[in-house]
């Protein structure tokens, strides 16, 4: 008896039948979130991010105490 036999009769087939439905949910959901209206304004945000020289931080150093 072959191992491709053994597994051929395992019924295993239904296993990528899940991962597809799962793969294609997740894809479904991330890509709604990321086109969002709402999120518009981050996207167009973290666009500029790059091309920024001013770090966001806009609070002074602290000071030094000894």
């Amino acid at each position: 008896m072959k191992l491709s036999d053994i597994m051929s009769g395992a019924g295993l087939a239904w296993y990528a039948e899940v991962a597809m439905i799962l793969f294609l949910i997740a894809f479904a959901v991330i890509a709604i979130r990321i086109f969002m209206p709402s999120r518009k304004r981050d996207l167009e945000r973290a666009s500029r991010l790059p091309l920024d020289d001013e770090p966001r931080e806009t609070r002074p150093p602290k000071e030094h105490q000894p």
